[in-house]
């Protein structure tokens, strides 16, 4: 595809998606991120011997939808909490295809770079949202809770690199628009939901089939 084909591509695909994603103030503000959880509790869905990965999890895994078996991943080994070690700037989440019912990344997402060279050029953060597809099982959820622009929090913290909008999902990675594909995105999602609980966005994804 040319460089004129894919600019024309995006901004049609761009017009589509102001659409969907809306104003910033068109998502709802909420005071208890719990709400967010109960309609997708694996109870709830009636999932049996459900699994969900915490990535960036620090020292203990979350578990917000009370999956029946729990991990995490970080920059350490911690085995008795189900806990593996790897960088997912440059290493793959070290799980087999379909294995989760649910991965949660809390605060996370912000601190994955966007483009590296090591010494290649490479962008982890499509790598990891193409990892994330891959290693839920069909229908599964993404959960991301992240600061989002204008916020402040956003760039604050100077281990900040990943700035995300409230059309960041809807725009690159759903499954109408997917204008990540672009840029080696092969996974597809559905948007469940966005929120607001300031100064972080909530979104919940499902992973969808590939479109052919």
């Amino acid at each position: 595809m040319t460089i004129h084909a894919k600019v024309t591509q995006f901004f049609q695909i761009y017009r589509i998606s102001r659409k969907i994603a809306g104003s910033l103030k068109d998502i709802p503000r909420i005071n208890d991120i719990e709400q967010c959880y109960v309609q997708f509790n694996s109870r709830t869905l009636g999932l049996s011997n459900s699994s969900t990965l915490d990535i960036g999890c620090g020292t203990v895994p979350r578990n917000p939808f009370g999956a029946d078996h729990s991990f995490g991943i970080d920059i350490r080994d911690i085995p008795e909490k189900n806990i593996k070690r790897a960088d997912l700037t440059i290493e793959p989440i070290p799980y087999a295809d379909n294995t989760f019912d649910f991965i949660t990344a809390f605060d996370f997402l912000e601190h994955v770079p966007r483009i590296i060279y090591v010494p290649e050029r490479r962008q982890p953060f499509i790598d990891l949202m193409n990892e994330a597809w891959r290693t839920l099982k069909p229908d599964g959820l993404f959960f991301s809770h992240t600061p989002i622009y204008p916020y402040s929090e956003v760039f604050r913290d100077p281990t900040h690199v990943n700035i995300f909008t409230h059309e960041t999902f809807p725009l690159y990675f759903d499954d109408t628009c997917k204008a990540a594909g672009m840029y080696g995105f092969t996974g597809s999602f559905k948007i469940l939901g966005q929120y607001i609980k300031e100064p972080h966005l909530i979104s919940i994804l499902q992973k969808t089939n590939l479109q052919k």
